[in-house]
């Protein structure tokens, strides 16, 4: 695995018409600024962030959502224009979600999943993606849509499964606890050892992938450690992986639905699990349907 581009590569890119920057570059020049505590009901729709970027393949944004109606005005402004569909889950939110959605852009997707869990809802919505790429990203505004430009850049230069990582040069994170630090940590070392890999970060769920590989992902799991189970999957397929840095940011509203301690058991069952050469690791190989 590498996460090196071509030495013929385009120029890394700022997404704002000034000058390109390479992936190296720390992203504290381009954090987000405004924040969305204006009530909804006197607001008009919001139009779509100008940021775009040269990618001749469609995009699909798959954002799952539970009672995330106040941080959705936020997240729905900072969606660049390259994004060619938005396809919010819905988890039988109890607030406004789905209408507050709608009213940020009419054109949304809402997508209802069949079961709970946060697993099922991202399986949802990638059946329901008719994007060449597909992006994935929380409702909470802690990932910043300003950044999609950066995964659809790597994708466009051959490589077919993107993660944000929040431990590299330009990343980090506005939200990360001391637990959360040294689980995260502690997965790591496990992905890295079982996987024979070199990632720098595991607990993220800011990805992007080639819709084509859908398959080879072969996703099961219904809860958080589904983002576990796509990287694994894609390790284990020898999809070629890249490492973006990406900044977490704190949750803008409301609590978290993440439990660290029993959510963590989960991704490292799973990592057990589908680790190469267990039994319940159904072979994975790039190009088999």
């Amino acid at each position: 695995m590498s996460t090196t581009l071509p030495p013929d590569a385009p120029p890394y890119p700022a997404g704002d018409g000034r000058p390109m920057r390479r992936a190296s570059d720390r992203v504290s020049a381009r954090r987000p600024l405004r924040r969305a505590s204006d009530p909804v009901s006197s607001r008009r729709p919001m139009r779509r962030s100008g940021v775009s970027v040269a990618t001749t393949h469609t995009v699909s944004l798959v954002i799952p959502a539970r009672d995330e109606a106040r941080n959705i005005p936020w997240v729905f402004e900072q969606i660049p224009r390259c994004v060619d569909e938005v396809l919010l889950v819905d988890g039988a939110s109890r607030d406004a979600t789905v209408t507050v959605a709608r009213h940020c852009l009419p054109t949304v997707r809402s997508v209802k999943q069949s079961a709970p869990g946060k697993g099922n809802a991202l399986r949802s919505g990638f059946a329901a993606a008719t994007g060449e790429y597909i992006v994935m990203m929380d409702a909470d505004g802690s990932m910043w849509p300003g950044e999609i430009p950066h995964y659809l850049h790597f994708l466009d230069n051959g490589y077919d499964f993107v993660k944000g990582s929040r431990c590299i040069a330009g990343g980090g994170s506005l939200d990360l606890t001391r637990i959360r630090s040294l689980g995260n940590r502690a997965l790591l070392t496990v992905v890295n050892r079982l996987y024979d890999s070199k990632l720098t970060d595991l607990c993220y769920g800011y990805c992007a992938f080639r819709r084509e590989f859908l398959d080879e992902l072969n996703l099961r799991s219904s809860g958080f450690e589904i983002e576990a189970e796509m990287i694994a999957h894609a390790l284990r397929s020898g999809l070629r992986i890249a490492e973006v840095p990406s900044l977490e940011l704190p949750r803008r509203s409301g609590r978290s639905h993440l439990h660290a301690v029993s959510d963590g058991r989960r991704v490292l069952r799973t990592l057990l699990a589908e680790r190469p050469g267990a039994r319940s690791a159904a072979p994975l190989a790039v190009g088999e349907r």
